[in-house]
């Protein structure tokens, strides 16, 4: 994978303004490229690959384009299937469920599946409030009426809030994530576009947003603008802050624009599609708007361009060792518009201080086949942590549900707190 500029890369790892870094490429430096990956799956025999000391097994298997996962308090897991309309899958239409899988021996493999929800648009994001699960779908917010430990909902799934949607056309994922005090509801809303020189988005404001509304549905406002496709939606738990994962814009050049992670404010302008990382002006949009260029927010932490960050976890558990406690877990989706691959991977970003603290580091990788002939055997979408600390990684192209342990038997293990004890 190409990087960004070394000295960009320390500096915005480490919170700095990313405009006192001067070497950012100039827009098509290289030209616009196209490579597109080709899903090979995954034969039995190969796994992807994680750090010395942890293990990789299949939660698991055939199911149909995982996305976004959510681990309930009994430890069942939610995972919705569902895909876009682009690129077009001939005899593959979105699958439009949420399955709730069950490990009933304690073995790490869900041996129950159930099919909770069919036939909602395109379901993406799955967060739990007392009673109520809240999906965000491409068309909608829903609030389905669901108790802990059942197979079933006990009543109909009504939409709170219409959100808007091009049938699955550009970007259709639908994010959704509580407030700690679940008294917020969080929506994240991608743009139909790429940098909208078509003057669609600028007719939907709700769209590259970040929206906010009560959990009645009422008071729906936008909390956050500017944000191309943000994703990935979590709550730093040393702060409380939101913080979410961003597709950045296409075609000017391998190393532009840098994806990124970062916190999110509310009222804050993040710059699409105008301008990046703070007042990089997009030459396709040059001069109509200096005023918003100049209010764009420089994101927290840049990743290579065209990775594609989706699922993000903050990891806070005792399984996994103290190096990895506090910090953010990304899934990469992986890049096309590349001349070489870039993402396809999890990774681990380490924080401090509610911040971004270092580099990032590889965590889970392997999904790479063939990189010369176009081939991987899957792409990371969703993140979970599991009831019992394990990292979950839902692999859409893959069809799994991949679960990471720590497993040292020559190691120490950390001290598990006792119950009750607060957890960060």
């Amino acid at each position: 994978m190409r990087s960004l500029p070394a000295t960009l890369a320390l500096v915005v790892a480490l919170g700095a303004h990313a405009q006192e870094a001067a070497d950012l490429p100039e827009p098509f430096a290289t030209a616009p490229a196209a490579k597109l990956a080709l899903i090979a799956g995954w034969p039995q025999d190969v796994i992807p690959r994680a750090p010395q000391n942890f293990k990789v097994t299949a939660f698991a298997r055939g199911l149909d384009n995982p996305r976004s996962l959510l681990v309930l308090p009994n430890g069942d897991v939610l995972v919705s299937e569902a895909r876009g309309a682009f690129p077009p899958a001939p005899g593959r239409p979105s699958a439009n469920r949420v399955t709730l899988l069950r490990d009933t021996t304690g073995s790490g493999v869900a041996d129950q599946q159930f099919a909770l929800i069919s036939g909602i648009a395109r379901p993406y994001g799955l967060a739990l409030r007392r009673d109520r699960l809240y999906v965000g779908a491409s068309d909608a917010v829903y609030a389905c009426p669901f108790l802990v430990g059942q197979t079933r909902l006990h009543g109909e799934c009504r939409p709170l809030v219409a959100l808007p949607d091009d049938d699955g056309r550009g970007h259709w994922t639908r994010n959704v994530a509580f407030s700690p005090d679940e008294t917020q509801l969080f929506v994240a809303v991608g743009s139909h576009t790429n940098v909208d020189e078509e003057h669609l988005d600028e007719k939907t404001p709700e769209r590259a947003a970040i929206l906010v509304t009560a959990p009645t549905g009422r008071g729906l406002r936008i909390y956050a603008s500017g944000l191309r496709n943000p994703v990935g939606l979590a709550f730093e738990p040393a702060t409380g802050r939101l913080w979410t994962t961003v597709n950045e814009r296409d075609f000017l050049g391998d190393d532009l624009v840098p994806d990124y992670l970062t916190s999110v404010r509310d009222g804050a302008f993040y710059g699409w599609p105008y301008a990046y990382f703070g007042a990089h002006e997009d030459p396709r949009r040059r001069g109509e708007r200096p005023d918003l260029v100049a209010r764009a927010v420089v994101p927290d932490f840049a990743i290579a361009a065209h990775s594609a960050p989706l699922g993000l976890v903050f990891y806070g558990r005792a399984q996994f060792p103290k190096a990895y406690r506090g910090g953010a877990f990304v899934a990469l989706h992986g890049s096309w518009n590349r001349s070489s691959f870039a993402g396809y991977k999890v990774i681990y970003v380490p924080f401090a201080d509610g911040k971004p603290s270092g580099p990032a580091e590889d965590f889970l990788t392997g999904f790479v086949k063939d990189e010369g002939a176009g081939e991987v055997y899957g792409r990371p979408a969703g993140l979970a942590v599991a009831a019992d600390g394990s990292l979950l990684v839902a692999d859409d192209a893959g069809g799994a549900l991949w679960r990471v342990t720590f497993k040292c038997g020559a190691c120490t293990p950390d001290p598990v707190p006792p119950k009750g004890a607060p957890r960060r």
